[in-house]
């Protein structure tokens, strides 16, 4: 099983696509998904195109360290960010965003990697933003997918897809997948979005190792880190922002303010996209993707 440990204790585990000597493309997956979330053929699309693609489990998730026994009282942290002391929510919480860029600069050092492109969805949009703002040196560009800046009132869900987001899936295997896949139908595009291999995904996550409590702590690792705005504007990685016009989970404004606040960043609007990558719109993204990432070489 392919893992490295952290500086900090961390085991993660990676998968590779494409061959080492091309330009090296570090995919980051969000909130409480395993890296099975990015679609294999998806992936293969990008190496396809002259990628050395790495995906990654975040810990607490998948098959990278759960920090089992970590204290959490989530209701206060959630107290303390609303309360805007970052400082106190960020003490209570396990680990913070940094942490999880951390952790990616870790799997670079591993795999001897200097510099790569980095791109991020959701919460790994997040990840990769903190990435590059604390580790500009690392990055050859920055893609974030469906993300948004931190700030309060800013690519915020709807009411349905927070109230689904926050409701706990059951633990029982059939359960579980009509769960976690009607869920995701409500963030999903509305003319792509599909029931089966959402069903597909959710199966492959159960069998794999599903993990609540470290989506508790991801969620809190979130809630401590703030906003992200300040960093933004003084980005100079050239950046692609890509957001789905469907998505409820991340509303699009949350794209169009990272945009707005990076430097000459690029923004892609993509009609008929929630937060998710219908297969119907892979030739899109991989193209921009790969022009983005072609415009600086390793």
């Amino acid at each position: 099983m392919p893992t490295v440990a952290t500086p900090t204790g961390i085991d993660l585990y990676y998968e590779t696509i494409g061959e080492p000597e091309n330009p090296p493309l570090l995919l980051v997956m969000g909130y409480g998904a395993q890296m099975i979330a990015w679609p294999r053929e998806f992936s293969q699309l990008l190496a396809a195109g002259g990628r050395f693609v790495i995906e990654l489990d975040n810990r607490d998730s998948g098959l990278s360290t759960k920090l089992d026994g970590a204290e959490l009282d989530i209701d206060a942290v959630m107290a303390a960010a609303g309360e805007g002391d970052l400082a106190r929510a960020a003490a209570l919480a396990p680990y913070t965003l940094s942490d999880l860029a951390d952790d990616c600069v870790a799997l670079l050092d591993a795999l001897r990697i200097d510099r790569a492109h980095v791109l991020g969805a959701s919460m790994g949009g997040m990840i990769a933003q903190q990435l590059a703002i604390e580790h500009p040196d690392r990055l050859l560009t920055l893609v974030s997918m469906f993300s948004n800046t931190g700030e309060p009132g800013v690519g915020q869900p709807t009411q349905e897809a927070l109230e689904a987001l926050l409701t706990p899936s059951p633990l029982e295997r059939a359960a579980y997948i009509e769960a976690s896949s009607a869920k995701a139908m409500i963030w999903a595009s509305r003319r792509y979005g599909d029931r089966a291999r959402a069903e597909v995904l959710a199966a492959e996550s159960f069998d794999r190792g599903i993990y609540p409590d470290g989506v508790t702590r991801q969620l809190a690792a979130m809630l401590a880190s703030g906003s992200r705005a300040d960093g933004l504007r003084d980005l100079t990685v050239p950046t692609l922002v890509i957001h789905g016009l469907d998505d409820t989970l991340i509303q699009p404004d949350g794209g169009e303010r990272t945009a707005e606040l990076i430097p000459d960043a690029r923004l892609l609007l993509v009609e008929d996209m929630g937060h998710d990558r219908p297969e119907e719109l892979w030739p899109i993204l991989a193209e921009a993707i790969l022009l983005h990432t072609d415009a600086v070489p390793a």
